[in-house]
């Protein structure tokens, strides 16, 4: 089992993941059937189903490491602590199991905070340059017209991720940054969408800038939807598909 994000709290909890054949390829079934437990041995606590949500924007994205789609479950878990997760596709003749650590607050902002009041960078701040705001091959001007400081004053909702298209460790950036402008695009309603890359200077062995920093984050992409009170009323890290990030800007006051 190869999980897709880490950063977890006690309470609700989205949790993204693989099961790897022993072949190593994915097993792809449309769902599995995951249980929570204390301990490796035992009895569960809590029983839930995951579906397979596509990674990025078909006919656009490049799927990482040749991987379409992941699992995603959403669970409860009571306080902080180790705690064992088991996940068995449909139809498949293997199962995964893997840890999930909760530590007592997520290094990330937590859903029901206020956003970071960060000056992020915008086309403004650069003079109309995109190359220090994006390292994706084909960006998208929208995402860099709005920072978030400026969307805060205004009351506006927003959707915020932070990802490098070029130098993610995941490769799964660039199908985030690809997610997030296709709903964009495809939204009826008032928001502004907002991309901010992770390294100082697009470098990463300067490693993460200070916008990173000021949201406390210490892996990418982040995703952070956030309603016009300033509050965030959802969050991703890792991969977030088209339908997950629809129905959560859907949902914003």
């Amino acid at each position: 089992m190869t999980p897709g994000d880490a950063d977890f709290s006690p309470g609700p909890l989205r949790y993204t993941f693989l099961v790897i054949a022993n072949d190593g390829r994915p097993v792809l079934k449309p769902t599995a059937a995951v249980t929570l437990a204390r301990s490796q041995k035992g009895a569960p606590f809590e029983h839930a189903t995951a579906t397979l949500e596509p990674i990025g924007v078909r006919g656009v994205s490049v799927a990482p490491q040749g991987v379409p789609s992941i699992y995603v479950v959403h669970l409860h878990v009571p306080a902080a602590g180790t705690y064992w997760v088991r996940a068995q596709p449909a139809g498949a003749a293997i199962s995964g199991i893997g840890n999930v650590i909760v530590r007592a607050s997520s290094f990330s902002p937590a859903v029901g905070s206020k956003a970071i009041d960060s000056r992020t960078p915008t086309l403004a701040t650069t003079g109309g340059r995109l190359a220090s705001l994006t390292t994706a091959t084909h960006p998208d001007r929208a995402l860099y017209t709005t920072s978030v400081a400026t969307a805060l004053a205004r009351h506006d909702p927003f959707v915020l991720t932070f990802a490098t298209p070029k130098f993610c460790t995941s490769r799964t950036c660039g199908p985030v940054v690809d997610v997030v402008s296709y709903v964009r695009r495809h939204t009826a309603k008032r928001v502004a969408f907002i991309h901010v890359e992770v390294f100082a200077g697009n470098d990463p062995a300067k490693g993460y800038n200070r916008w990173m920093k000021e949201w406390h984050l210490e892996s990418e992409p982040w995703v952070f939807v956030v309603g016009g009170d300033g509050r965030i009323d959802a969050k991703f890290e890792g991969s977030v598909s088209v339908g997950e990030l629809t129905s959560a800007v859907r949902a914003l006051r």
